[in-house]
Order: C-alpha cells, then structure tokens, then sequence
C-alpha cells in the first residue's frame, strides 16, 4: 500500500474559474477553460472593429466618454453580479436607482445638508436590498416575483415623491460626482474602480465570495456543510441595493436633478453586462472582472454603434443577439 508523503507538494489543477485563489497556470487551456476568455476576446475584437469605423473611437476625449458613460451600469453590475452567482436575479436595480436619487434631491432642496442627503439616499438603497433578501432568503419568495414587486414599489413611490417632475436646484458641489476628477480622472470612473476593487476582495480574498460561489454551485451541499445560506443571500441582495444606490449619486449629480424616471432598463443592462462577462446566468461561476470587461464590451458597443450612425432600433437587434450568444456561449461551457 501507497503511503502519502507529507512533504511532497499537494496537486494543483489548472484555472478553476469559478473558485476564488484558485491556481493559476497561464496555458493556452487554461486561459480557453478561463470565464474571461470570451468576454476579453470579444471587447478586442469590438474595439478593433470600431477604430476601423471611426477614426475618432481611440480619441483620448472618446475613451472618457466612453468610461464615464459605463461607469453607472458598472456599479450597479457589480451587485448584480453577486446576486447572480448565487442563482437569483434582481430586477429592482433601475427603480430603486430611481427612488433613491429622487429623494436625496428632495432633501436636498428642502435644505438638509448634502451629505446627509445622500447618505439617506444610500439608506433606501441598503433597505430595498435587505427587503429583496430577506423575502428570497427567509420567506423563501422566488427572486424574480420579489424583486419585480419591489421594482413596482420604488418606481412609484419615486413618482408619488416627485409628482412626475424631475427635482433640481441642487448644489453646485454635489456635480463633482458626477463630472469633476481626481487626479485628472474623472470621478465616476474612480467610483467605479474603487467599488471593483471591493468587490474583489470580497468575492476572491473572502470567506463570504467562497459561500457565494458555493450557493450557486449546489445550494442544498452548501447548507448542509454548515453554511448559512440564508444569511449570505441577505448579505448579496443588500449588496445589489447598495450598488444602486451609489449609481443613483453618480447619476444625479452627472443630471444636477433628481429623475423619477431615471434607471428604466438598468437592470437588463446590468444583466447583460454581467452575462456577457461570462458568468453563468444558473449561478456558480463567473468572476467580478469579468463583469467590469462585460460593461465595457456592452459600453464600447453603444459608442461605436452610435459613432457610426447605426440606427438606434437596430442597435437593439445587436446588443440582444449578442447577449443570446453569450447566453449560449455560457451554457455550452458550463455543459
């Protein structure tokens, strides 16, 4: 009988791309076996297909256009995509986008101080999210039938709240979130990477990314080891209204108004950033970078779309076909 030798090293597969800290090994297979294979290989060949297009894609002005128009639906992503890997969805994103830029506005305008303002903007965010996790993770509510009743809720309450009418005469700081820079970056895009590098972290260097991943890869195994499922399902939905909520000040102050029909459609948008960045739409598999490559991807298309005058209804024929062939392309790996 084979006796084990506790010194010699343990064995070490290859990319696993749906466990965090796992082993690289740089291989052609591997980098094929990798979720961001295909997401990296489609925004090269969007980019390279555009600067052909337009000989002003790959302008310094245009690439900033181009990042601070990605940055909102980025942020909101990034929630998104925790909420995804284990398995469920939120399509509430856009409308509690919505509600919580309108009533920072409100309050801001009524007189209370700005921070304080979004800072309760931030709070309905957290709140809508924990109201999403707590009926999917303890009422045990499908995510899609909770999130779409809470998407009724705050795209109503931000129009009650508003009367229909954008909210404006905010003060002339809060536009820094929106437009200013810092080190001669501007300040959407360091939100943006700022909330990424967290969100790394937290999915990759975390207990808490390893229970996520485990959620959506076998639920019920996951439980049964001693996780607590329940309250890591609370923690990502919370995470989801968060994002949002930080979206929604970028949002605001990029307007200077408070919009209650601001976000309608985000949440598909967030969606196919998060499936064209190669995370499997069943859960388990899929990375945060990924995402942030699927919203460039979604955000280059838009540009150069829109840069060589292609019209916007068949805009949409492209962006649908190409998230079906992400789709497809993610089911077919996943088998």
């Amino acid at each position: 009988m084979n006796t084990p030798n506790p010194s010699s090293p343990p064995k070490t597969s290859s990319v696993s791309s749906n466990t965090p800290g796992a082993p690289m090994r740089f291989t052609w297979a591997a980098l094929k076996r990798s979720t961001l294979f295909y997401p990296f290989i489609g925004l090269l060949v969007v980019c390279i297909v555009m600067a052909f297009a337009s000989d002003s894609f790959f302008s310094g002005a245009n690439i900033e256009n181009v990042l601070r128009q990605v940055s909102i639906n980025a942020i909101i992503a990034v929630g998104m995509t925790c909420v995804i890997l284990t398995g469920g969805i939120d399509l509430s994103v856009g409308s509690v986008m919505a509600l919580a830029g309108t009533l920072a506005a409100g309050l801001m305008v009524a007189g209370m101080n700005a921070l304080a303002a979004l800072a309760v903007g931030v709070a309905v965010g957290l709140g809508f999210g924990a109201a999403n996790g707590f009926f999917v993770a303890f009422a045990g509510m499908p995510p899609i039938i909770v999130t779409l009743a809470t998407m009724g809720i705050a795209r109503g309450l931000a129009l009650i709240y508003t009367g229909g009418y954008p909210i404006d005469g905010l003060p002339d700081w809060v536009s820094f979130f929106g437009s200013g820079k810092i080190l001669g970056i501007q300040a959407p895009v360091v939100i943006m990477a700022v909330i990424y590098a967290i969100a790394w972290v937290l999915l990759e260097r975390m207990p808490f990314g390893r229970y996520v991943y485990a959620i959506g890869g076998n639920e019920q195994a996951t439980r049964l080891s001693g996780v607590r499922v329940a309250r890591v399902k609370l923690m990502v939905y919370t995470i989801a209204g968060l994002t949002s909520s930080f979206a929604a000040i970028v949002l605001t102050a990029r307007l200077m108004s408070g919009q209650p029909n601001a976000g309608v459609g985000f949440e598909l948008d967030a969606i196919a950033a998060v499936v064209m960045g190669g995370t499997s739409i069943s859960g388990g598999r899929g990375s945060i970078i990924g995402t942030l490559i699927g919203a460039l991807l979604l955000g280059v298309l838009n540009n150069g779309l829109n840069m060589v005058g292609v019209n916007p209804y068949v805009q949409n024929v492209i962006k649908g076909g190409i998230i079906l062939l992400a789709i497809y392309i993610s089911r077919d790996r996943r088998k």
